[in-house]
């Protein structure tokens, strides 16, 4: 077949021609339409229901929602993980699927769940499924500054003006607006005023009700036309409000205004935003799943421009976060290293090749192969980004082998003194390096197909590092065996100009490896000895799941105490955000987000609060790393005690968040049924994970502690004064907060209309007046809430979190200056000294570490399958297991370099690291073949076994050459690049050029060594 391929390709040179140009044509239109991003997807199949409960504490929401909820769910089939979040009011629930889950189907399972309970969960729920973005959904967002307006009308402006403008751009699955007061029209009944009146709470709320209704009542014809007829009378400005009519029993008639205060107020705030220490407003751009997040970004920005004539004067829209800017930065410094990587290969072509014509050639295939990934990828719905990319940059030294090998034999050739045409020629020489090739290329695929079976985060990341690279290099063997041996026939012709370097680097050569055919016992002890050093200097390096990006901006969490009110938590906030900027020059601008919006999609407390700092330009830094300014912010924060506190990214929260349900590197779960007991282990846990070197951060979630104020009714005298349970609870959630009944509709306009009265503008909130509020009974008859309730102060969970249907407390810790593994098992063996876990309890640990766990696992299970087909593979080809043996040799001294190098350099061992050695076998075998292959293919020739090893190991010293300098060279732009995304590039870097050193070197010395040990009884020994 490859004969026939080979011959096709000579014979047919213009058809290959044109299809390649089809295909380069093909290519650039792909790359221009590939989506581009920092990050692949990395996001499982997920859905999460947001559900409020108004006025419930948190145990008894779970008890009556979440509890329930996660019953029915837990029945649905192909998840993986349920968890939830249970707090006052409040409760998150998310359900994981298997990897490959429709997310419709999945998100359909649980929109039909929900609906089956809804009736038997409590009155006045809101919520349901949350829109279908993922955790790096959140790309885009801004401020509505303007010195002249006030926060409400600043977020009726983001409300009404710019949200539904924002959401009609392609790609926008939601625009959350946060920060400010949303405008209600509100009634706030006056007791003594019904009470005189005779006009009852039901008979208002029916009544609000009922007018704002728009009923058609049919259609009326008048001659040779036909009219709808409809009731008009929809409440639109507050004086409609205020001028509706109430009657009570004996047909009275008031107005509105008569009974009670009627006046603009705003809904119950449940969160705030502010920015460098004043209130604000703030609108976030979530785009949907799967969405070009380069483009919807310039969509957005694009949006916002032709928004601006529109807004009012003064107006600007400071925008604070902007995926496109890490994209950009990212995607900037990998095309960068890409470029370079390109340049340095095709200098190295060019100094070992010393033939223009044929360095041009074999660099011709880099711009097809990668064209021909980017069709691939475009096809498969991969997007650009930094690991797909980075796949293409460490092929890129691999790209160029095939076309090598194929090129210096036919270089080889057309050199010889044979007489034959020059296509019979290069005919020859590319099938007699054809096989090699090809075997050399399928077991490179081979190494690589490990990664594909990577699960969780790790497969998501590193599956496009995989597919890159085997496309590449499969289009690199494609066109090393269709379009360079039909260049090859144009472009090459005899060169009888000796590359004396090459002479000289030869004879060099000839004698060192003579030396080490000659004192064999010394030269395999060296390398034994340099194989036990890197297994020692293995066993010192530390192990992590993943370096840290450095996403460029810092996100700072506070939690604070759970009683504290919504003012006292943005006055602390203000106060560390205006020390911030004070003493810490480099922070650009801080805006801060503390609770949660009005719909509970992100439900934070209101004790909690993310403090996103976005940085100046680094050449304005007082430190020359990130490092230092973190410590400088953890310094200032420090003199605020009391906060829980935690230094993040925004992609590395939501990651965190989407994973493992916290935000910590690390993070610690002890399951248990009570609260109290739970609330002491944590306490326990935090301090013996604070005695653990390398631990910062560590924090426990405050479950206990929050206080209820308990309303409890006495039902005999409600029946007494004819109060149902339904009016009573409706009475105090009208009195403490208020509640909507309808709404107002002007144009696009919609104004919640509110029942009740608002915490900040009456003194109900006070416990000192409740017991003089009055509760009207039937008839308007006026009842003190003092004789119909008791009140009182009762202390409960502030948050309950629960794992499939269990209920666990969270601790959670980042690690500076160390490996993660290394500080999981010191914190786990100084939990099993100092806490004593009772009966029924139990630890789970998480995080960075579970996911490094799980992908030593599958790498160790799949790799050794990997190993078993390709030497099955090299059997097939090579005839011997004596031969296979010899290539395979070449592995552990490859892995040797690798080992060496991360120790020298500094990094851990990594899920990039595990990739860089991947890599370092598959191209020590690919040598390996080159070499061994050479010997059985020329031994026919020689009598004597020392003139074939160093006649054979010659000839091949150049593609060995090739082979490694060019993949060294590809990989040093990702070994000193300082961009985003080099920190998961450089440990990869590292391993393969330490590796291709020490593999260069055996496949050079040590494989002509072990040849001609092993073939001396089929020679006589002159």
């Amino acid at each position: 077949m490859i004969a026939k391929l080979l011959s096709f390709s000579l014979k047919n040179r213009l058809f290959v021609f044109i299809t390649f140009l089809l295909i380069i044509a093909a290519g650039i239109q792909s790359f221009r339409q590939l989506p581009v991003d920092a990050f692949p997807e990395i996001s499982p199949t997920q859905v999460k229901i947001i559900l409020r409960a108004p006025g419930m504490a948190a145990e008894r929401v779970e008890n009556q929602v979440t509890h329930p909820i996660e019953t029915e769910l837990l029945g649905i089939p192909n998840q993986t993980i349920l968890r939830s979040t249970t707090k006052y009011g409040i409760t998150s629930i998310t359900l994981d699927f298997e990897e490959g889950t429709d997310i419709y189907w999945a998100r359909q399972q649980v929109a039909e769940k929900l609906a089956a309970l809804r009736d038997a969960l409590p009155a006045g729920i809101q919520g349901g499924l949350a829109p279908m973005s993922t955790p790096l959904s959140e790309m885009f967002m801004f401020t509505v500054e303007n010195p002249d307006l006030t926060l409400s009308e600043k977020r009726h402006l983001l409300d009404w003006v710019i949200r539904p403008a924002l959401r009609t751009v392609e790609g926008v699955a939601d625009v959350t607006n946060l920060g400010g007061k949303v405008r209600t029209f509100q009634f706030s009944p006056d007791p003594i005023k019904l009470s005189e009146a005779k006009v009852s709470l039901d008979t208002i709320k029916t009544r609000l009700e009922e007018a704002n209704q728009v009923g058609n009542l049919g259609r009326v014809t008048l001659g040779t036309e036909t009219f709808s007829a409809r009731v008009s009378g929809r409440i639109v400005e507050l004086n409609d409000l205020a001028a509706l009519s109430v009657e009570n029993a004996n047909g009275d008639i008031y107005r509105l205004e008569q009974l009670g205060e009627v006046s603009l107020s705003y809904l119950p705030r449940f969160g705030a935003i502010t920015k460098d220490g004043q209130e604000a407003v703030e609108g976030l751009v979530v785009g949907l799943k799967g969405a070009n997040a380069a483009a919807v970004v310039a969509s957005v920005k694009d949006k916002l421009t032709q928004l601006q004539s529109s807004l009012p004067q003064h107006t600007d829209i400071n925008v604070f976060y902007n995926r496109k800017g890490l994209i950009d930065t990212a995607i900037a410094g990998i095309s960068d290293a890409l470029m370079e990587s390109i340049v340095l290969v095709i200098a190295v072509l060019v100094f070992f090749l010393r033939n223009i014509r044929a360095s041009i050639l074999v660099s011709l295939s880099i711009p097809i192969a990668a064209l021909i990934t980017f069709i691939c990828l475009r096809q498969i719905g991969l997007s650009a980004n930094l690991m797909s990319l980075g796949g293409l940059v460490i092929a890129i030294g691999m790209i160029v082998d095939s076309s090598v090998v194929i090129t210096e034999k036919v270089e080889t050739e057309l050199n010889s003194e044979k007489n034959l045409p020059i296509l019979h020629k290069i005919y020859r020489a590319s099938l007699s390096v054809a096989p090699s090739v090809v075997s050399g290329t399928i077991i490179i695929v081979l190494v690589f197909l490990p990664l594909l079976t990577l699960t969780g985060l790790e497969g998501k990341l590193f599956s496009p590092v995989a597919l890159t690279i085997v496309i590449a290099i499969a289009a690199s063997l494609v066109t090393a065996l269709t379009l360079i041996p039909a260049l090859a026939s144009l472009m090459m012709r005899p060169n009888k100009r000796r590359n004396k370097m090459l002479e000289r680097l030869q004879a060099s050569y000839r004698v060192i490896l003579n030396s080490a055919l000659t004192h064999k016992p010394l030269l395999i002890t060296g390398f034994v000895v340099l194989f036990g050093l890197s297994a020692l200097s293995f066993i010192m390096v530390g192990k992590t799941f993943m370096p840290t990006m450095d996403e460029g901006d810092i996100i700072v969490q506070f939690e604070k105490a759970p009683t504290l009110s919504l003012s006292e938590s943005i006055a602390i906030d203000t106060q560390v955000e205006n020390a911030l900027l004070e003493q810490v020059p480099e922070i650009k601008q801080i805006v801060a987000r503390t609770g949660s919006d009005e719909l509970g999609l992100d439900p934070m407390g209101l004790n909690e609060t993310d403090v996103f700092m976005e940085l100046k330009p680094r050449d304005e830094w007082r430190f020359d790393n990130k490092q230092a300014l973190i410590d400088a912010i953890r310094e200032v924060v420090s003199g605020y005690p009391g906060m829980n506190v935690n230094v993040t990214q925004p992609i590395q929260m939501r990651i965190s968040e989407m994973l493992t349900g916290s935000t910590g590197a690390v993070s610690i779960k002890v399951f248990g049924d009570e609260m109290d007991t739970l609330a002491g282990l944590t306490d326990e846990i935090v301090a013996s994970a604070r005695d653990v070197e390398g631990a910062v951060d560590v924090q426990a979630s405050v479950i206990t502690g929050a206080q209820f104020l308990s309303i409890v009714p006495d039902m005999q005298k409600l029946n007494y004064y004819g109060i149902s349970k339904r009016a009573f609870s409706e009475f105090i959630h009208s009195q403490l907060s208020g509640y909507s009944v309808s709404e107002a509709v002007n144009g696009r306009i919609r104004t919640p209309i509110v029942f009740g009265s608002q915490s900040e503008r009456s003194g109900y909130q006070a416990v000192t007046r409740l017991n003089s509020l009055t509760i009207i009974a039937e008839q308007g008859k006026a009842v003190p809430l003092s004789e119909v309730a008791t009140i009182s102060f009762e202390q409960g969970p502030a948050i309950i979190e629960r794992e499939n249907s269990h209920r666990y407390a969270l601790i959670t810790t980042n690690v500076e200056n160390r490996d993660v593994v290394g500080f999981v098992n010191e914190l786990q063996s100084q939990i099993e000294k100092q806490v004593e876990l009772p009966a029924g309890y139990f630890v789970e640990y998480g995080g960075e570490f579970e996911n490094q766990a799980r992908a030593s696992a599958n790498l160790l299970m799949v790799i050794p399958v990997a190993l078993l087909l390709i030497v099955i593979l090299l059997f097939t080809s090579m005839g011997s297991l004596g031969l296979t043996a010899i290539v395979l040799t070449n592995i552990p001294f490859a892995l040797s370099g690798g080992a060496i190098s991360l120790w020298i350099s500094g990094q851990y061992m990594s899920v990039p690291a595990s990739v860089g050695f991947i890599a370092l076998m598959g191209v020590a075998i690919l040598n390996g073949i080159v070499m061994v292959s050479h010997f059985e293919q020329t031994k026919i020739h020689f009598s004597h076994l020392p003139s074939l090893v160093i006649a054979g190991a010659t000839d091949r010293l150049r593609p060995v050459l090739i082979t490694a300098i060019t993949a060294i060279f590809g990989l040093i732009p990702l070994l000193v690049s300082t961009g985003p995304g080099s920190e998961i590039q450089r440990p990869l870097a590292a391993v393969v050029i330490g590796g291709l050193v020490t593999a260069t070197l055996a496949t050079l010395l040590l494989l002509p060594a072990l040849y001609q040990i092993t073939n001396r009884k089929h020679y006589h020994e002159q």
